[in-house]
């Protein structure tokens, strides 16, 4: 994430000899929060030349400090000027993350609203390079075929597969699937089209031009724009599971990852190569994938615990039982009681020692974490021939970018992959899942226009979308 590096302080450097001492009159909208100065922080918001996005010497935004040290008004007003909640402290933690482990379920609510909103107007800002990109090349058809597996015994078995249909027209897409979604162990099903309009509409005074996208459920002939999908009872549901479920932080090493020739032939040893649909890929092993995992608990009860150790065990046995009970979990569950406050001064805070085995200082409820790191086995398959440049396949995958397994593809694809076009590829979508992508049934074409319009006989349901 973007921040002020030059104010990071790492835990080797802070211990190597060399104290370091941060002007008090420093970070001076991190100040006002830490004081609990409302009416200066909406002085110095209102002067907007503050950077909101600002880190202080432990890698808190403001926005982190509010959270951590239970200043709610404070978080709120951030909140409303748009503070980022995405973006990762020293330790490695974001606002939303913070708000979970404090337990305030209407800062939680938050959060996650902001959060979201916030990710929907990062991609709309990249739309407009994206849909010049499509509209440059010629029209296509392509299939994208998803197999999902998992390292985990018996699990495999009752996960979903699904092969999606991309057609291509202008600068418009639409993706016909039967897998809505699939996150966090659970996915949607149905006979569902994606349409994406890259081409603005016509503005007026009241009606900017935006692009829009829109989900269709064909059987029930119903449709929804895609903003409108996510409704107050998702939320509610959303920070149920949250505030019942570990603080999961996970990322996949980049810096090691290498892609190396695989070999075929039992005594005459030769570069692998593989025939997929109509191209000859060469197939490379993709070494060095590390999934760094850290869970954090201390906002759970013993029930939560227990709860959640026998849905693992479950997983682990191949057995959807714990989907179901899932859906039976109580709803609306209530804030915790507030951690207690914290006895640091600001000078104390900003120059005092870090705690032990971190790389920040934590203000809020004290952190019980588990660590864990797993290597991760992957083939690649690529090729020259492919008529679509890799590039464009990445813009396609950005306007997907909404639908997570569609956004772990882009990820991965985005690393330094061998010259050519990935035909075939294994993608980390979850700490325990894994899918293999297969790109297939290429063909220039033309479509007509009618495919990327709204049928007349289907009417606007939002609310039948967030059921699903």
């Amino acid at each position: 994430m973007p921040g002020v590096e030059l104010e990071y302080v790492d835990s080797e450097s802070e211990h190597s000899g060399e104290e370091i001492f941060y002007d008090v009159e420093s970070y001076i909208l991190h100040k006002a929060v830490f004081h609990k100065n409302i009416t200066q922080l909406i002085d110095l918001l209102a002067q907007k030349i503050y950077d909101i996005s600002e880190k202080d010497p432990h890698g808190n935004t403001a926005l982190h400090l509010a959270i951590m040290m239970g200043h709610k008004e404070c978080s709120k007003l951030l909140l409303v000027h748009d503070a980022p909640v995405a973006v990762k402290n020293s330790m490695g933690w974001n606002c939303l993350a913070e708000s979970i482990s404090y337990g305030d379920r209407e800062l939680i609510t938050l959060c996650l609203k902001k959060l979201k909103k916030q990710s929907r107007v990062r991609i709309e800002e990249k739309q407009p390079d994206l849909t010049n990109a499509l509209g440059e090349i010629p029209d296509f058809y392509v299939e994208i075929k998803w197999d999902f597996h998992s390292w985990i015994p018996l699990i495999s078995r009752f996960l979903p597969n699904d092969t999606c249909k991309l057609y291509k027209r202008n600068s418009d897409v639409r993706i016909d699937s039967t897998l809505m979604d699939f996150h966090d162990m659970r996915w949607q099903r149905g006979d569902l089209s994606f349409i994406f309009h890259g081409t603005p509409k016509k503005s007026s005074e009241n009606n900017p031009k935006r692009r829009e996208m829109y989900v269709l459920d064909n059987r029930k002939k119903k449709y929804s724009h895609i903003s409108a999908v996510e409704t107050d009872r998702d939320i509610d549901e959303e920070v149920d599971i949250l505030m019942s479920s570990d603080i999961v932080s996970a990322n996949i090493s980049t810096k090691p990852i290498t892609f190396q020739r695989m070999q075929g032939g039992w005594v005459y040893k030769h570069d692998k190569c593989e025939e997929i649909g109509d191209f000859n890929t060469s197939v490379y092993a993709v070494n060095g994938m590390i999934l760094n995992s850290r869970k954090r608990r201390e906002h759970l009860s013993k029930e939560d615990l227990i709860k959640n150790k026998a849905a693992l065990e479950s997983i682990s046995k191949g057995s959807i039982q714990w989907l179901q009970q899932q859906e039976e979990l109580p709803r609306g569950r209530g804030s915790l009681n507030p951690p207690p406050k914290t006895e640091s001064s600001w000078e104390e805070y900003l120059n005092g020692p870090l705690e032990e085995d971190t790389k920040g200082k934590h203000l809020g409820r004290p952190i019980l974490v588990k660590q864990d790191k797993k290597a991760l086995k992957a083939n690649i398959w690529m090729t020259e021939d492919f008529p679509v440049k890799v590039e464009i396949l990445l813009s396609i995958l950005e306007v997907m970018a909404p639908f997570k397994h569609f956004s772990k593809l882009k990820d991965f694809i985005n690393l330094k992959i061998p010259a050519g076009f990935p035909v075939k590829v294994e993608v980390p979508v979850l700490p325990t899942i894994s899918a293999t992508v297969t790109f297939q049934a290429y063909r220039e074409t033309e479509h007509d226009s009618k495919m990327f319009e709204i049928p007349s006989n289907y009417f606007e349901d939002s609310a039948h979308f967030s059921n699903m």
